[in-house]
């Protein structure tokens, strides 16, 4: 399920079809253009490559979605990945799969930067809440460009089918199995000796938002300390709240949160240095001269970076820099990348984010698509100062109360995992609605089986501290449904206390979740307990490791 093959690859030709083209016919168009029609004002044919291999050209193209297309039948509840190899007849430009409904609405299913010379993946996806014939279309805002495409695959999974995918896939993943030999002092295998094994701590960071209101409960302190390890401030480190007057800062709200999750051993997001977003500035940075700003912002960067250094896991730098501008408007474009080197020379072992929301929460929305996300990517990674600096990948998941469409949220943990950057959801909630509690446990479990998910924070909290939107917790600091799927999962992706006993050669062997642990010995014979502490890792050598139990 998992196809990350070449997905950052332009290639001189292109590979065979995903699932041998699932629903579509004639996917490789070795028979033509057979299965395929024109749409639009565009006109088909087919064409052979030097190398002998046939694709489909939508050419004569005036409008955008002029391309050629294929009609499938998709059912409510299925789930759809979809694939096709796209290139353009010139330069470059993004080529989008649009589905068509029988009612007209077109859906947004996946984009690609596509370049002429060389074949692109598409990938996408789509959860069907309705059943209806589609019309699979390609769109290009250069109508003036030909559309070329190969290798096109619509598959079909049912729900259960995706659900053993992401099994598979944390077994794989989140899992590793470790194999003891126990042997006396003598080095004799030690049959019979029972042995206990206990999680003290996960390697996922699986983590939840926190505001000042901890800093007055204790309930809220205990709540807390008692299921996360990982946190970030929703806004006690943000511009507008350390400098609400210009040039007086106040960091005491912030250096308090922190002091507590130091103390109770929380590791914390910095959340952020800048918001690109003009109407989340503090009231007197929207008055400033251009040259004011940059002074102010060099200020700000300097001081709340200096202050943090090495003592947080993250740092959101520039918040929401592709659906907004407010620096680049004002000190150029940039802006966020000099941010970035900035943040990096003061903060050096600490991975600087991008934070985009919608990237995997609405595919209609044209800022923040997977393409537009890895330019920004490009764009600071090739800024001078920049090579060697530590990215991340940042998804906010903020989603509605609308059905969560998880094949799409998978095409694009795909193509941004292909960049080899970590990815974290960084503020996961689900809008108000019957179904909230089943959507967020949909999202978790998607994020939680891909491999290039490296954390999880979500959003939330108890209704006491201010969490409106997705409560986990009443005022009372009970669970509310989203408190039980949080809690749940938590268990579930944690070993549970295990015990074996060993054979006659000293061995046994656990499959267990990444993370530390702890190892009890009862001896076979004088009963004596031994103890171990040992650590489980993705890369740990799959060998046995031996024990010698002192009688």
């Amino acid at each position: 399920m998992w196809k990350r093959t070449s997905i950052n690859q332009c290639l001189a030709e292109p590979r065979r079809a995903h699932y041998g083209g699932g629903l579509i016919v004639n996917p490789e168009f070795n028979r033509g253009t057979e299965g395929w029609t024109a749409f639009g004002q565009a006109a088909i044919r087919e064409a052979t490559s030097e190398e002998g291999n046939k694709y489909i050209v939508a050419h004569s193209r005036t409008n955008p979605l002029d391309s050629f297309s294929q009609k499938v039948q998709l059912e409510k509840g299925k789930l759809y990945s979809f694939s096709a190899w796209i290139q353009v007849s010139r330069g470059s430009d993004t080529v989008a799969a649009v589905f068509k409904t029988s009612d007209g609405k077109l859906i947004d299913a996946g984009k690609v930067l596509a370049k002429h010379g060389c074949w692109s993946l598409l990938k996408g996806g789509l959860a069907a809440n309705f059943t209806s014939l589609v019309e699979i279309l390609f769109e290009s805002k250069n109508a003036e460009m030909e559309i070329w495409a190969d290798s096109v695959s619509l598959q079909p999974f049912t729900k259960e089918q995706w659900r053993s995918h992401q099994d598979k896939s944390i077994n794989k993943e989140r899992k590793r199995k470790v194999r003891f030999q126990l042997t006396s002092a003598n080095k004799t295998a030690l049959e019979g000796a029972v042995v206990s094994v206990t999680q003290i701590k996960s390697d996922f960071p699986f983590g939840c938002g926190m505001n000042n209101y901890i800093l007055t409960s204790t309930e809220y302190q205990n709540w807390f300390a008692s299921r996360f390890k990982y946190t970030t401030f929703t806004n006690q480190m943000k511009w507008y709240s350390t400098e609400k007057i210009q040039g007086e800062e106040n960091y005491t709200i912030a250096d308090a949160m922190l002091q507590f999750c130091e103390k109770n051993g929380i590791s914390v997001r910095g959340h952020n240095i800048f918001w690109d977003n003009s109407k989340q500035q503090p009231s007197w940075v929207k008055k400033l001269s251009p040259e004011e700003l940059r002074e102010a912002a060099a200020k700000r960067i300097n001081s709340v970076t200096s202050r943090y250094a090495g003592k947080l896991i993250a740092w959101d730098v520039v918040n929401e820099n592709l659906h907004f501008r407010f620096f680049e408007d004002n000190l150029g474009e940039n802006a966020s990348a000099e941010f970035y080197r900035i943040a990096h020379q003061l903060d050096p072992n600490t991975i600087m984010f991008l934070n985009e929301y919608n990237t995997i929460e609405l595919a209609a929305d044209k800022e923040s698509n997977a393409v537009n996300y890895k330019k920004k990517i490009d764009e600071i990674l090739s800024y001078p100062g920049n090579a060697g600096m530590s990215l991340g990948i940042g998804l906010q998941g903020h989603f509605s109360s609308d059905q969560p469409d998880i094949a799409y949220m998978r095409s694009v943990l795909d193509i941004l995992g292909s960049t080899g950057l970590p990815i974290w959801l960084t503020e996961v909630d689900v809008d108000i609605g019957p179904n909230q509690s089943q959507y967020l446990e949909e999202i978790l479990r998607e994020a939680y089986a891909h491999p290039a998910v490296k954390g999880i924070i979500s959003f939330s909290g108890p209704a006491i501290a201010g969490f409106k939107v997705m409560p986990l917790a009443d005022k009372d600091f009970k669970n509310t449904p989203a408190g039980d799927v949080v809690d749940k999962l938590l268990a579930e992706w944690k070993s549970r206390a295990l015990e074996a006993t060993t054979d006659m050669k000293g061995f046994f062997e656990f499959s267990l979740f990444h993370g530390e642990y702890n190892l009890t010995v009862k001896h076979s014979v004088t009963h004596a307990l031994t103890s171990i502490s040992f650590k489980v890792t993705k890369h740990l050598p799959q060998r046995t490791t031996n024990v010698q139990i002192v009688d």
